[in-house]
């Protein structure tokens, strides 16, 4: 945990009253400030925190009114929680990396983007945002991007969905979800937001008041702190960017192909087998790996390995490959 993220939760915990589920004025503050650099975002898009994106990637089809009879859009392979989420509110579950394939359905309420992916790594280009934007202000329908690991690319530059080269800073029906998790470690403090259209923000700032979900001021302090500084992103990068190097070396030495995972967090490998076999293969070397068929059939010959374990870990994992 970065010492001064640590200082600002401590010296913010004597925090007695309710938290402000819009978060302070500060913290508001702070998001826009990010958004405006990291995501090229120069208009004014409204900004709410959220207790983890995960508990909004969750709710949020729920929280923007979807039922049964809507219907949603996710990643043909992607992280479980969008189709949970879908399923929870009673809509139906699209599977689709194409939107012309999706058709001129009138019941599409929502859809889902992931860029960078988890778990592929593969980041969506400005033109492909573009084209997702445009289909769906045409038919009213929301777009949600999943932008978790933006601040996490290795081959290529990852865009936000509020970069002005996608929306021209018009955020109508666009939503950009971010998280602390992964940049600043702050995992265990359950601190993300979500930026983009003021008129959707506002609708779930006045369902999420009344439904509890409310960042506590302690952990409110502590996203100011780690949104205004970069030293501790860029040190958590350096120690990311040495494992990837590592684990992608020993794994390709092993006869694995890695797709994608030009960002983020994992290796999508493949030895052209059923993932059960391969999470097999590296458990008999005592490495944990995650089956590609957890995030959807199109990734069943496919496993995820993460990037998250300790140096020490990552270096044991290399020479049992080797």
């Amino acid at each position: 945990m970065p010492p001064l993220i640590r200082r600002a939760l401590a010296d913010a915990s004597d925090a007695p009253g309710y938290p402000l589920t819009a978060g302070t004025p500060a913290l508001r503050a702070a998001i826009a400030g990010w958004l405006a650099r990291a995501c090229g975002a120069s208009g004014t898009p409204g900004v709410l925190p959220t207790i983890g994106s995960k508990e909004l990637v969750a709710w949020l089809p729920t929280l923007l009114g979807a039922g049964p009879g809507d219907k949603v859009v996710i990643p043909s392979v992607g992280y479980p929680t969008y189709e949970v989420g879908v399923r929870l509110s009673g809509a139906t579950v699209i599977r689709s990396d194409s939107l012309t394939a999706v058709g001129p359905d009138p019941r599409v309420r929502l859809v889902w983007i992931n860029s960078p992916s988890n778990p592929t790594g593969k980041v969506l280009p400005v033109e492909h945002l573009r084209k997702v934007v445009s289909w769906a202000r045409e038919r009213g329908v929301v777009v949600a991007s999943d932008e978790c690991y933006l601040s996490l690319g290795w081959e290529t530059d990852p865009v936000s969905i509020l970069d002005d080269r996608v929306t021209g800073g018009d955020y109508t029906g666009v939503l950009a979800v971010n998280s602390l998790s992964k940049r600043s470690n702050l995992a265990g403090y359950r601190a993300a937001f979500v930026g983009g259209d003021p008129a959707l923000i506002a609708e779930l700032l006045a369902v999420r008041k009344h439904a509890g979900m409310i960042v506590p001021a302690p952990v409110q302090a502590a996203m100011i702190a780690a949104l205004g500084d970069e030293e501790h992103v860029a040190a958590q990068r350096d120690l990311y960017a040495g494992r990837r190097d590592r684990l992608r070396a020993a794994l390709t030495g092993a006869g694995f192909e890695i797709s994608h995972s030009e960002a983020g967090l994992y290796l999508w490998s493949t030895r052209g087998e059923d993932c059960w076999k391969t999470v097999d293969w590296l458990a008999d070397r005592g490495i944990l790996a995650a089956p590609g068929a957890f995030y959807g059939p199109a990734g069943e010959q496919h496993v995820r390995i993460a990037l998250t374990a300790t140096d020490e870990r990552v270096g044991a994992a290399v020479a049992r490959l080797a």
